[in-house]
């Protein structure tokens, strides 16, 4: 039986990020994942000889003495990414009633550019910048400090993003406007929390913002060798499926082959829910499994992957928000009458590509239940009524995106999508959930999981345990590993890197 200091299950970032940090720290670490292709969401698929990624598209926060770009630094990433920054002046644009808003790099050009759209809401917009600011300093870990206690976050947990727009500005274009990217956060305006999107808004806005050339695995591809390099075994194809206990602790991981993996501590990288199902123990009360079963996971997606023609369609250095509603959130008014109300738009930069565009990716909201009937075939084999129905959806959201970029249409030439149960099926997510289970901040203590459990060598890492995307997720990760390692200390190699 092989034994490690630490075990980790799933190899989305958090598992990865977690399995960076320990080896760097001496730890022995094995990763297990039960696909057959490591990364979770940062996983790439080819088609038509093309890169298309999974689900992560683009990130903040790069710039020197930005906290991402620190981040990277510690774990070894500097200089090995091939990144194309956005647009300075349109990183971001929005599609609202008609007309279309831009998101620039830098506060004070951020404030600029929408000022010249919104003349008269000059100070709210100031406001808008000082108040996501001020948000982002009461956060310590957001600014590689260490965490002493969590009552400086607490309040902007607890107000909504909704609340704190209507008390900027009263114009409810403007308020559309500073939440037009929320489908990064899956946000509703009165349980998504200000800090939530504060923290996001301001890894964008404040600069640094970049796209990976060829596809986000190459992340996942730099961490792997990483820890192989620091003595650390990642296995595929190899499902955990239960944990032994004795004395209180996980003492190894069944997987489903019968082999047992033996382990000082124990890291699930993978839907909460999933990991209580292998944990047969008393120390998990029925109440709280009974909560985490019961937590609301947000909404999945549609996916359009585009492959065109030769020398087609340009290469656009901003991502599109469009709305067909006249409000942003649509997820919270999500009709499939009246499909699809919104979508994300972009095309992602090729190491081929000049300023033409190889592929494109539209995403928008779907609901799981639009394809349940499916959800006990598999993926390939689903059968041609659940070909039909992509088909469908795919020809509308085509149509979508051809009204906001003539020639899109004409430009293609061949197209793929994924539906919630393939993104169910690729990243392992609850019902292909896009960003895990949903914070609500008027709920905060019951939709929050820490990173300890009540089985003293099981820790939680990943998008549902802090925030998502890279940032989230490799605070999230930093979270955990402190557990292991004390906080200060490594707060202090990650600044020092």
């Amino acid at each position: 039986m092989s034994k490690y200091d630490v075990v980790i299950i799933g190899s989305g970032l958090g598992g990865l990020l977690c399995g960076t940090i320990l080896s760097k720290e001496g730890k022995s670490v094995c990763i297990l994942e039960k696909h057959h292709q490591l990364g979770g969401n940062l996983q790439t698929f080819k088609r038509d000889g093309k890169i298309f990624d999974t689900g992560f598209h683009y990130v903040g926060g790069l710039n020197e003495g930005q906290n991402l770009h620190q981040y990277f630094k510690y774990f070894g990433l500097t200089g090995k990414l091939r990144l194309e920054r956005l647009d300075l002046n349109s990183f971001d644009k929005i599609g609202f009633k008609g007309k279309e808003y831009s998101f620039a790099q830098g506060f004070d050009r951020f404030v600029e550019i929408l000022t010249n759209d919104f003349p008269s809401e000059k100070n709210a917009l100031i406001a808008y910048k000082k108040k996501i600011k001020e948000v982002c300093n009461h956060f310590p870990l957001y600014n590689l400090k260490p965490v002493h206690d969590l009552s400086s976050e607490q309040k902007y947990l607890e107000q909504s993003i909704g609340s704190f727009l209507n008390s900027v500005t009263s114009n409810k274009t403007l308020q559309n406007v500073l939440a037009g990217n929320n489908l990064l956060y899956a946000g509703t305006p009165d349980k998504s929390s200000l800090a939530m999107h504060a923290l996001i808004a301001n890894s964008f806005i404040d600069g640094g913002t970049y796209r990976f050339v060829d596809g986000s695995s190459q992340l996942a591809d730099q961490l792997v060798n990483i820890i192989e390099q620091n003595g650390g075994v990642l296995r595929k194809n190899s499902e955990a499926v239960n944990f032994t206990i004795e004395n209180d602790k996980i003492k190894s991981v069944q997987l489903k082959n019968g082999e047992q993996i033996e382990g000082g501590r124990f890291i699930s990288a993978i839907n909460p829910h999933a990991t209580l199902q292998m944990v047969n123990s008393d120390l998990i009360r029925k109440s709280y499994r009974e909560r985490i079963n019961e937590l609301e996971e947000t909404i999945s997606s549609f996916i359009l992957f585009v492959s065109f023609k030769p020398d087609s369609f340009k290469y656009l250095k901003s991502n599109y928000y469009h709305f067909n509603e006249d409000t942003v959130w649509t997820i919270s008014s999500y009709n499939p009458e009246k499909w699809p109300q919104n979508y994300m738009f972009l095309t992602p930069p090729s190491g081929n590509s000049n300023e033409f565009a190889e592929t494109a990716t539209a995403i928008t909201y779907m609901k799981y239940e639009e394809v349940q009937q499916w959800e006990n075939t598999k993926s390939g084999n689903r059968g041609a009524d659940y070909e039909e129905f992509k088909k469908q959806k795919a020809e509308k959201l085509i149509e979508q995106v051809e009204l906001n970029h003539p020639g899109f249409k004409k430009s293609i030439h061949k197209y793929y999508t994924s539906s919630p149960l393939t993104y169910r099926d690729y990243t392992g997510t609850r019902n292909g959930s896009l960003y895990g289970i949903v914070h609500d901040c008027n709920n905060l203590l019951k939709t929050t999981i820490p990173a300890k459990t009540k089985i003293p060598n099981l820790l939680f890492t990943g998008q549902n345990i802090n925030l998502h995307g890279a940032l989230g997720v490799t605070v999230g990760s930093v979270m955990t590993c402190s557990e292991i390692l004390g906080m200060e200390y490594l707060i202090q190699k990650m600044n020092h890197a």
